[in-house]
Order: C-alpha cells, then sequence, then structure tokens
C-alpha cells in the first residue's frame, strides 16, 4: 500500500480504488442489459442480419421515400414474404401430415395387394419384362414394409407435427424481429459508425477487414444458401401443383428445408414423379421429371453460384450442422440464424489462423455503403 507520511493513502491507491468500482458498475450495468436483452437475443440478431442483407434495397427505396416511410416499407414487404410462407406452411403441415402419412401407408397397401404393373412397364424396350417382374417382386416388398412401418406412423406423424409446431412457434418471434429491423432500417447509418467505431476500439486497423470479411461471409450464407433453398421450394410448390401431387405446401416446405443438403430438393420431386408414373399416371410422372431437372434442380446450378459470388462460399457440413443445430436451439428462425453464426465463427477462426491483415479501408467503405 502506497501512503503518505501523515498515514493517509496516496493518489495512486485513489486511482486504482476508483477504476476497480468504475469496472464493478460497468460490469453491473453490462449485466443487467444481457440480462433484460436475452429474451429478445434471437430476434434482435435475426433483425441485424435481415437489415444488413436488404440494406441496398432499402438505401435505393430511400432515395424515393422518406427515410421512415422506407423503412416501414420495408418492414411490411418482408412481413409478407416471410410471415405468410411460414403460416401457410405450419398451417398446411398440421393439417396435411396426419392425411399424408395415411394416404402413403393406404397406397403401399393397395399397390402390394391389388395393383398391376402399369402397362405402359411391359411396353420398354429390351427391359420390359424384367421391369414388370421387378414390379411384382417389390410390391411384395412394399407390403412388407407397409406392416412394418405401420405401428410406427402415429409417432413418425407426431414427430413432423413437432417439428412443424417449433417453426410456428417462431411466427412471433419473426413479428418481434421485423419490429427491431424497423428501427435497425431507419438509424442503420448511425448504427454502422458506432459499430465501426466499437471495433476499431477493440482490433484496432484490423477492424475494417474484420466487418468485410463478416459482411461478404453473412450475405454468401443468406444469398447462396438460404435463398437458393426458398426458391427451390418455390419451384417445387408449382410443379407438384401442376402436376397434382398431394400436399404441394407441405412438401414444397420439406423441399426447401432440404435444399440447404448437398442432395437437396431431389429427394422430394424425384418420389413424386416415380409414384405418379407407378399410379398410372405416366405423362405427369414425366412431366414432373422433367421439371424437376430443368427447373428446381437447375436453379441450384444457376442461382447458387450467382448468389454465392456476392459473399463467402461456406462447406456444407456448417450449413447442415447449422440449420439443425439453430432450429432446436432458436426455433423456426434457427434456419437462418444458425448457418450464419456458425459461418461468421468459422471465417473469423480461418482468418485468425492465417494471420492476414492485408484489409482496405476502400473494402470496408464499399462493404457499408452496398
Amino acid at each position: 500500500m502506497i501512503a503518505n507520511d501523515d498515514g493517509r493513502e496516496g493518489p495512486e491507491r485513489g486511482v486504482t480504488t476508483e477504476r476497480i468500482m468504475l469496472g464493478l458498475l460497468l460490469a453491473g450495468v453490462a449485466y443487467g442489459c444481457i440480462a433484460i436483452l436475452l429474451p429478445f437475443l434471437s430476434a434482435i440478431v435475426w433483425a441485424a442480419i435481415l437489415t444488413f442483407t436488404t440494406w441496398p434495397l432499402y438505401k435505393r427505396l430511400r432515395q424515393r421515400l422518406r427515410p421512415s416511410l422506407a423503412a416501414l416499407t420495408m418492414m411490411l414487404c418482408s412481413a409478407v414474404a416471410i410471415l405468410v410462407p411460414l403460416a401457410l406452411l405450419a398451417s398446411a403441415g398440421v393439417t396435411d401430415v396426419p392425411e399424408t402419412i395415411a394416404y402413403l401407408n393406404g397406397m403401399l397397401i393397395e399397390i402390394a395387394r391389388s395393383r398391376p404393373a402399369p402397362s405402359w412397364l411391359g411396353h420398354v424396350p429390351l427391359v420390359g419384362g424384367q421391369m414388370v417382374n421387378a414390379y411384382r417382386h417389390w410390391s411384395q416388398d412394399l407390403g412388407a414394409l407397409s406392416q412394418t412401418l405401420q405401428p410406427y406412423a402415429g409417432a413418425i406423424a407426431q414427430y413432423i407435427l413437432t417439428v412443424l409446431l417449433k417453426i410456428a412457434s417462431g411466427l412471433l418471434e419473426v413479428g418481434v424481429a421485423l419490429f427491431v429491423a424497423l428501427f435497425f432500417w431507419i438509424n442503420g447509418d448511425a448504427l454502422g459508425r458506432t459499430l465501426v467505431a466499437v471495433l476499431e476500439r477493440i482490433a484496432g486497423d484490423y477492424a475494417r477487414r474484420l466487418i468485410t470479411i463478416i459482411g461478404a461471409t453473412i450475405r454468401g450464407t443468406v444469398y447462396g444458401i438460404l435463398g437458393t433453398a426458398i426458391v427451390q421450394g418455390v419451384l417445387t410448390g408449382i410443379g407438384f401443383v401442376i402436376v397434382g401431387v398431394p400436399s404441394p405446401v407441405l412438401l414444397a416446405g420439406v423441399a426447401a428445408f432440404l435444399a440447404v443438403f448437398p442432395i437437396g430438393a431431389p429427394l422430394v420431386w424425384i418420389p413424386a414423379a416415380v409414384w405418379l408414373a407407378l399410379t398410372h399416371h405416366l405423362g405427369r410422372g414425366l412431366f414432373l421429371a422433367g421439371y424437376g431437372v430443368l427447373f428446381i434442380s437447375g436453379a441450384d446450378h444457376l442461382i447458387r453460384p450467382i448468389f454465392i459470388s456476392r459473399g463467402a462460399q461456406l462447406p456444407y457440413l456448417l450449413t447442415v450442422l447449422g440449420v439443425l443445430g439453430g432450429v432446436v436451439t432458436f426455433g423456426g428462425l434457427g434456419i437462418f440464424l444458425g448457418p450464419v453464426l456458425l459461418g461468421v465463427g468459422f471465417t473469423l477462426t480461418a482468418e485468425f489462423a492465417s494471420g492476414r491483415r492485408d484489409g482496405t479501408q476502400a473494402q470496408t467503405d464499399d462493404l457499408l455503403t452496398s
């Protein structure tokens, strides 16, 4: 302890005590702020991602409207684009899942018991006879499969309904996120400057490069993976409506969910095309197969590279784990939050490991103003 000759504490001890008290006060305030905002954390993060990815569109809209009116327009358009599909998917899923499973179970039994092979199958050149025989054996196998799965049909339906209800539970959180995003759009310029200033205080000159790579990762994930999945889901639903496949909305949602995986939407439209062909609707089955190759899977090969070119390409494993873990952790919003957060973490880790510090002011300014 430092003290003067008369026994009083010196100035160094006073400054140290003041700093400790100030640190404790700031820590208490920070803890209180975190405790208050914690219930809304996923909504706030999701609002920040939505605002950042749509900022170029908002800037163009702001050139024609007042900032507050432009932000309100963005919020309403985002609500229509996000809430309506989620509500339709949840509603259709709750209604269609039990009926769909019962229908599939009945169809397997019907094919196994009575339905002959489609007439066109025997006319296939060279292999028609073998295909008819294979169909008969397949029908017998389907009967055994149906009997095996029948006791678990209720459990399967219950599991699917649980997932759909978890997604539906995110609708309220989406509403909160859109409300928060309204103020992010209005005050985005000031928030961006504050964020840059805080990161510069923490990371110095390297903050500019961190902002650049984080922004590229967010846009690459949202545009390249989630955007493509949504497009494929919509195209799948349109195709199913055209050919008359049951429960098109539910299956379109399943296709959009699976589209983030390497195999993706073909896991949905290929079985549907085969089902149409085997139930004496060969023309519609061939049409759906061609539609799936040209439009649904074609969108993946055409749109994904265009979107990913606007950001950073991420490993599929992170996307898969991000979607699954995000749904478990954050509910419906986790479909978007999971891949983005894992992608940012992976990119920052790779950046730290490489030790690069060659970011420029121009790159960051372009990111923040684009």
